[in-house]
């Protein structure tokens, strides 16, 4: 899968609370995810964004979606807010 897009965004969310708060005030575009994160983290935001009809991209490892968003950590998960 190409992180191409979160790379790109103008504006992102990186994260669990950060992209939490972007979902619950509607303004996240596209959620990703990593699947190496805990499901006890991830799965409350998975559900909150398909509720709000936000897309899920899945990415392989928490360290590939740190990279993407340009931090030296690993990520569980970022929102785009602004393309």
């Amino acid at each position: 899968m190409s992180l191409d897009r979160i790379r790109l965004a103008k504006k992102r969310t990186i994260g669990t609370n950060q992209t939490t708060k972007a979902l619950q005030q509607a303004a996240a575009k596209v959620l990703y995810v990593a699947r190496d994160a805990e499901s006890r983290v991830t799965t409350p935001v998975i559900a909150l964004a398909r509720e709000q009809g936000v897309a899920v991209e899945w990415v392989d490892t928490m360290r590939q979606l740190g990279k993407a968003c340009g931090i030296e950590v690993g990520a569980a998960m970022a929102a785009i807010i602004e393309e």
